[in-house]
């Protein structure tokens, strides 16, 4: 008998169709896992990009805020020095103030002051009548001689006497000429012509007018004061000098003559001069033109205000002995307001006397 066929389910047919189908599902699978691969590479390289550049620009920011912080500490720096300065300028400019405060009450002062001082000698030289005398020593009692035209002792009122007599002239630049500009155009001047300006022959005349009023029973000394003072008989700086027969009156003149103005004026050293004679001196006879621009030593400065120039003077005059008369014969400068009103007060207070004669006494 024949035997049977067996029929089974796992035929070729049936494998076959099984690894197509396994085979499709595989083919499935890769095509779509290689598909999220590519979108993850993608979706990757863009935020690496993203990152990359967040990076650069946190970099840049600190780079940044490094030189930021770096402008901050030099503007800090400027604002602490500012601040110093400013602090420094309001403390000097508070003290300009006080000082400018100072230096008006100082000026109102002596402002009102000159305008007393000028109202009194209005007053006085309204009351003045002109003397009409003959001059109190004839040729034979006067050792020196005067040659001018007439008497001119009633310009004055200024008596010549005493046993102890001093006469100082200045001899300070001012005196080349009476105002600024010509004081400086003949400071560059020769010699000759310095001892040629009219005012300084003004300043000789009127000490050999001085001389020649002295008593002869007198005894003199005859000073030039600048920046120093010296005596115009240079063996006696500071011993009296007697009349006798007028030789060493002639002499100090004539070493007067042949001197001219120069350099600043110091009345102080002056003053000093006239502490060291011995006795003190009955009457002193000071020509000038204004107020002192220094004191014992030359100034460190090349100006002098004229508020300093009062303070030389009062310091100078603090040095003279109170009991003697001071006679001031003033040759008014330019410039120095203050000059003649006090040489006037000084004249006034020693009981001296005072004049400011016309531009051709004596």
């Amino acid at each position: 008998m024949a035997r049977s066929r067996r029929i089974s389910v796992f035929s070729l047919s049936f494998l076959d169709v099984m690894s197509c189908g396994f085979g499709a599902v595989v083919l499935i699978f890769l095509i779509i896992n290689h598909d999220s691969n590519e979108d993850h590479k993608v979706v990757n390289t863009d935020l690496l990009a993203e990152i990359r550049m967040l990076d650069y620009q946190v970099q840049q920011g600190e780079k940044e805020l490094f030189e930021l912080i770096e402008v901050m500490n030099q503007v800090d720096a400027r604002v602490e020095n500012s601040d110093q300065q400013l602090a420094s300028t309001e403390q000097t400019l508070e003290e300009k103030v006080l000082s400018l405060k100072e230096l008006e009450e100082a000026s109102t002062a002596q402002i009102e002051s000159l305008q007393a001082l000028t109202s009194d000698i209005e007053t006085r030289t309204r009351e003045v009548e002109i003397l009409q005398a003959q001059k109190d020593a004839q040729d034979g009692n006067q050792v020196r001689a005067f040659q001018g035209e007439g008497d001119r002792q009633y310009l004055t009122g200024m008596k010549v006497g005493g046993r102890n007599i001093v006469i100082a002239v200045d001899t300070s630049a001012s005196m080349l000429d009476d105002t600024i500009v010509n004081v400086l155009r003949r400071r560059n001047m020769s010699e000759q012509q310095k001892r040629a300006a009219p005012k300084w022959q003004r300043a000789v005349r009127t000490v050999e007018w001085l001389a020649a009023q002295l008593p002869l029973d007198a005894e003199f000394q005859l000073y030039g004061f600048a920046e120093q003072t010296q005596s115009l008989v240079p063996t006696a700086d500071m011993d009296w000098l007697p009349m006798h027969d007028g030789q060493q009156l002639n002499q100090a003149v004539s070493e007067l003559k042949t001197q001219f103005p120069t350099g600043g004026s110091s009345l102080v050293n002056l003053m000093l001069a006239v502490r060291q004679l011995s006795p003190i001196p009955d009457n002193v006879y000071l020509i000038t033109d204004g107020l002192p621009t220094q004191g014992e030593n030359p100034p460190r400065a090349a100006t002098v205000t004229g508020g300093r120039r009062l303070e030389l003077f009062s310091d100078a005059i603090d040095r003279l002995p109170k009991q003697i008369p001071v006679n001031v014969i003033m040759f008014p400068m330019e410039g120095d307001p203050l000059a003649s009103a006090a040489y006037w007060n000084l004249a006034r207070v020693t009981g001296g006397a005072f004049i400011s004669p016309s531009w051709d006494w004596p």
